[in-house]
């Protein structure tokens, strides 16, 4: 194992406090009730679309959809990183990795206007190996092209590495790309959905289960 891959929302970060709080922030504007922080945490990984269709009752095409969600997407620009966190164990999980020369990196759905500016954020973790937005490729995820870019920018073939996601996107594209992949429960699953139905290689109920899972099953001995 030379790398390990991760998706944004939901795998690296807690950014649903910043989407909760900015969502309910244009839901006022609208003179509208706040919405639980659950309702909203639970789309959050179906991006801003997703988020302002729950919030609003819009689809896209609908009147004002359009203006909804950009000013959705103002409103988090201007607020991002307030209230996010890494999820607990994975600043620890990175140290590690860096630690043993294992390379990591980012392939989200999330554009790079938003991904670039939360990462810096978060500047004191290890650098990151490759930072890959669908702004980088042609295809997104479930496509592995941002996969394979990710891992060509690092210097890796896709089978020395492994992909941890929160949604089964990220679970069929790590796969497409023949890597192993490790769903984690702990982050923004679809009401009625659940990561033991994706086929991942392995899955975790929290970040501090990787490191040993990666000990396990992929750190050779000189690794270790």
């Amino acid at each position: 194992m030379k790398a390990v891959l991760f998706d944004l929302d939901g795998t690296l970060f807690d950014t649903a406090p910043d989407f909760i709080v900015v969502l309910n922030q244009l839901r006022h504007q609208e003179q509208l009730p706040p919405l639980p922080g659950e309702a909203i945490r639970a789309v959050v990984s179906n991006g801003a679309r997703a988020m302002v269709r729950l919030a609003f009752g819009r689809d896209e095409g609908d009147p004002g959809f359009d203006s909804l969600r950009q000013r959705f997407l103002d409103l988090y620009l201007a607020h991002l990183a307030e209230h996010t966190v890494p999820f607990p164990g994975i600043e620890d999980l990175l140290k590690k990795l860096a630690n043993h020369d294992i390379a990591w990196g980012v392939v989200t759905n999330k554009p790079a206007a938003y991904t670039i500016p939360l990462m810096r954020a978060f500047s004191h973790f290890p650098e990151p190996g490759a930072i890959i937005c669908p702004d980088d490729v042609e295809n997104r995820k479930p496509h592995p092209e941002p996969i394979y870019l990710a891992c060509s920018r690092i210097g890796c073939k896709p089978e020395q590495a492994v992909y941890v996601g929160d949604h089964e996107r990220d679970i069929e594209a790590g796969k497409a790309a023949g890597m192993p992949t490790i769903a984690c429960s702990y982050g923004y699953i679809d009401a009625g959905d659940s990561a033991a139905n994706w086929n991942a290689d392995h899955l975790v109920d929290s970040a501090d289960q990787i490191w040993p899972l990666l000990m396990e099953h992929y750190m050779t001995n000189s690794n270790r």
